[in-house]
């Protein structure tokens, strides 16, 4: 990876190489918490209605014709839990890697982290939130991305495409989508195309501008067949998350490449290198939020949710700069890499 070339502010401050000693991808670190932000904006309603058990039942249901395809949900709903998916097997793939350097037996040390996260994850969806998406990655990282790591490259690669066309295909959006997120990100770990994140810019370039064209087209279909009330809804809706998921990715990557690189890394790096404490840790201030307004979910408005949202993250972006310029990760994030090794790992930062 090449040397960083812009200075950094004071907020975008971080080490140059992870806990496990491999140099930092910043790239990702950005569009991680690209993503958790605008997950946490498709999620303060879900979350808050676990206080409203009238209308939890219904919306719990799986998305239809009705809602989440106009407005803000445009943009948000289903646009990036893909962007997640795909870096949770990018990440695993990065850290296989690593650990294959350091331990004789790196699938044990992953497949103790993977039942680590599967611990946390229950414990979040029975004491917090039925949503939780730990528990069902932990559950597909098991089943599928850790047994992929004995298969080629390229056998990887192929299922991870029948693995998201099939279910789009057959109308299926969301968890489903899981499987071949994760193995298309660790197919382009293992084909040496996120070593190259911070490379040439014709390739997000030409990429984004694909995206952008198939988007367009699909979001129209979206709307236009959750108006009719068409049984394709939920393959329009699946298309087009992922093909802005494309575009967002691509837009950032390209920006990162801009006098922005900077500002972008103050503003998401923090969040996304602290994922994990600041996921878990939004579930609790989006029920002390509902708590205080008082009001049913269902009356929010657009405006009250992304007011709820910027809530809770500007005090998470401040409390994630502060803590990582004294501490190397985030609180959980430690305490999980504490339980994968079966050693404690170091805290504090050295000078």
């Amino acid at each position: 990876m090449p040397p960083e070339t812009l200075p950094l502010t004071p907020a975008a401050a971080e080490a140059t190489t992870t806990a496990s000693g491999r140099p930092r991808i910043a790239a990702l670190d950005v569009l991680r918490g690209f993503a958790l932000c605008g997950i946490l904006l498709a999620n303060v309603k879900p979350i808050a209605h676990m206080l409203d058990t009238e209308s939890l039942a219904a919306y719990a249901a799986p998305p239809s014709p009705d809602d989440s395809w106009l407005g803000v949900g445009l943009f948000v709903d289903q646009r990036f839990f893909p962007m997640f998916s795909l870096l949770f097997g990018i990440g695993f793939s990065l850290l296989l890697d690593s650990a294959g350097r350091r331990v004789p037996r790196p699938r044990v040390l992953l497949l103790r982290r993977l039942l680590v996260l599967l611990a946390i994850g229950l414990a979040h969806m029975l004491l917090l939130w039925w949503g939780d998406i730990l528990t069902i990655y932990a559950v597909v990282g098991l089943v599928v991305l850790l047994p992929s790591t004995w298969l080629p490259r390229s056998a990887v690669a192929g299922l991870a495409a029948v693995l998201i066309v099939t279910p789009v295909i057959l109308g299926s959006n969301g968890v489903p989508l899981v499987p071949g997120l994760f193995l298309l990100g660790s197919a382009l770990t293992r084909y040496g195309v996120i070593d190259r994140f911070e490379g040439s810019a014709r390739v997000p370039a030409a990429l984004g501008l694909a995206f952008v064209a198939g988007a367009v087209p699909a979001v129209w279909q979206q709307i236009e067949s959750g108006a009719a009330g068409r049984a394709d809804f939920g393959s329009w809706f699946a298309v087009a998350g992922l093909l802005m998921a494309g575009a967002y990715v691509c837009a950032l990557l390209l920006l990162l490449k801009t006098p922005l690189r900077p500002v972008l890394r103050g503003a998401f790096a923090p969040l996304g290198q602290m994922a994990l404490t600041n996921y878990l840790s939004a579930t609790i201030l989006v029920l002390l939020a509902t708590r205080l307004i008082g009001s049913s979910p269902d009356g929010w408005s657009e405006t009250t949710v992304v007011l709820i949202a910027g809530a809770i993250l500007l005090p998470q972006w401040l409390v994630s700069t502060l803590w990582l310029r004294r501490y190397r990760q985030g609180p959980l994030e430690w305490l999980w890499r504490w339980a994968t090794l079966a050693h404690r790992p170091p805290f504090r930062r050295t000078p």
